[in-house]
C-alpha cells in the first residue's frame, strides 16, 4: 500500500540561476525613446553578451510641450522595465546599474518618476549627466576610434539620443590607443524633440513643403553647434583630414542600413562598418524620397520610428554640414556597453564587444570593419 510522503520529508528543490559560478552583469539604459536591457557575463575571465532587450517606450512625448512626462508615458516606460527585472530575476547578477537620460534630467517630475520606478519594480535608475552620457559612449567606442581613422589625431563622437545629442571632442593617439575626452556639448534636441518642434506636415503636401522644413531643422541643429565647433577649432582639424568621425544612435545606423541596402536590419554586420559621406547622404536622400507611408513600411524604419528618422537625418546632415569628414564609422554602441566595460573594469574582467554575441547569446565572430 503506497504511502503519501510527508511535507516534512518532500525533497528540496533549489532554484538554479544562469551563470551560477560566473561573473555576470546588467545594465539598463532608460532614454527618451527607448528602454534597454543588456546583461553580460562569463566564466572564463572574459565577457560576453547573453541577453538583450530593447523596446520603445516615448518616454520623452509631449516633455517639449508640458515639460513633464505623461502618466502614460510613465506606465510604457514601468511596463518596460518590470520585463527588464523579470528577465534579470534569471541570473545569477553581481552587479546592475541603471540610467535615466535626457528625459528624465528635463522633466520636472522625472526624480518622482524614478522614485515611483523604485517602489513598482525594485529597480534603482540614477539620471546621469551629460559628459557622463559622452564618456560611456565613448568606452563603448574604444576599439571603434582607430579601426578606420588612418592615424588621425581628433575624433567627433555623436549620439543622436530622443531627447538630446552629444557630441564630445576626443585626442586620440593611433599608436598608443590612448585618448582623451577634451570637450563635450549637449543639446536637448533629439529625435522626439524635434519632431514635436518642428511637426510634419501633411503626407500629401507639395515636396517643396517638406524639403523646406527638413532644410530648417538642418539650419536650426547647425545654430545650436557653431560655438562648440569654434571653441574647439575642429573646422581647421577637418580641413587638415585630421578628423575621424563616429556615430552611434538608430539615426546612424538606420542610414548605414540604407546604405549597404539590408532587407532587415543586421546588428553585426552594421557594428564597425564606415561609410563614404556620399553613402551617407545618398542613404538620406532616399529616406526622404520615401514619404511617410514608405518609412512606416520599411524593413529598417517601421511604424514606431517612422516619425522621427527624418529629425534624426536633420540633425546628422547638421553635424556633417558643420564638420564634413569624408567618412563615418558607424556604432551599434551606447550606453549599456559602457557600463558593462566598466562594470568589467571593476571586476578585472575582460569585456568582449558587444557584437561578438547573437541577440540570442550565441558566439559570432566580429565582422572586419569595411568601407562603403
Amino acid at each position: 500500500m503506497s504511502q503519501k510522503r510527508s511535507r516534512d520529508h518532500a525533497p528540496e528543490v533549489k532554484t538554479v540561476l544562469r551563470g551560477e559560478g560566473g561573473v555576470y552583469f546588467a545594465a539598463i539604459d532608460l532614454g527618451t525613446n527607448n528602454c534597454r536591457l543588456m546583461i553580460a557575463g562569463g566564466r572564463s575571465g572574459s565577457m560576453r553578451v547573453v541577453d538583450n532587450f530593447n523596446r520603445s517606450i516615448r518616454l520623452g512625448e509631449g516633455l517639449h510641450h508640458t515639460g513633464a512626462l505623461s502618466e502614460a508615458a510613465m506606465q510604457r516606460a514601468v511596463d518596460a522595465l518590470h520585463a527588464c527585472a523579470a528577465r534579470m530575476r534569471h541570473w545569477s547578477l553581481r552587479a546592475i546599474r541603471g540610467v535615466a537620460t535626457e528625459a528624465c534630467r528635463r522633466a520636472s517630475n522625472g526624480e518622482a518618476f524614478l522614485r515611483r520606478v523604485r517602489e513598482e519594480t525594485g529597480l534603482t535608475l540614477e539620471i546621469i549627466s551629460p559628459r557622463e552620457e559622452a564618456e560611456l559612449a565613448m568606452e563603448s567606442c574604444t576599439s571603434l576610434l582607430y579601426a578606420n581613422n588612418h592615424r588621425r589625431r581628433r575624433a567627433v563622437l555623436f549620439d543622436i539620443g530622443g531627447g538630446s545629442t552629444e557630441i564630445a571632442w576626443l585626442h586620440l593617439d593611433p599608436f598608443t590607443r590612448v585618448h582623451e575626452l577634451v570637450g563635450t556639448v549637449s543639446i536637448p534636441w533629439g529625435v522626439i524633440t524635434m519632431a514635436e518642434h518642428f511637426v510634419a506636415p501633411d503626407p500629401d503636401a507639395p515636396e517643396e513643403v517638406h524639403a523646406a522644413q527638413y532644410d530648417a531643422m538642418v539650419r536650426f541643429v547647425t545654430q545650436q553647434l557653431q560655438a562648440f565647433g569654434r571653441l574647439h577649432n575642429i573646422d581647421e582639424e577637418v580641413r587638415q583630414r585630421n578628423v575621424a568621425m563616429l556615430g552611434t544612435s538608430g539615426t546612424i545606423t538606420t542610414l548605414a542600413g540604407i546604405a549597404l541596402g539590408l532587407e532587415r536590419y543586421n546588428r553585426h554586420v552594421i557594428d564597425g562598418v564606415t561609410l563614404t559621406d556620399a553613402a551617407s547622404l545618398e542613404a538620406i536622400d532616399i529616406l526622404r524620397g520615401l514619404g511617410m507611408r514608405g518609412l512606416m513600411v520599411h524593413p529598417c524604419v517601421g511604424t514606431e520610428r517612422a516619425t522621427y528618422v527624418l529629425p534624426g537625418c536633420a540633425i546628422f546632415e547638421a553635424i556633417h554640414r558643420l564638420w564634413p569628414v569624408d567618412a563615418i564609422t558607424v556604432a551599434d554602441r551606447g550606453l549599456r556597453d559602457g557600463l558593462l566595460t566598466r562594470m568589467a573594469r571593476e571586476a578585472r574582467v575582460t569585456m568582449l564587444p558587444s557584437s561578438t554575441s547573437s541577440r540570442h547569446g550565441g558566439d559570432m565572430a566580429h565582422p572586419a570593419p569595411f568601407r562603403l
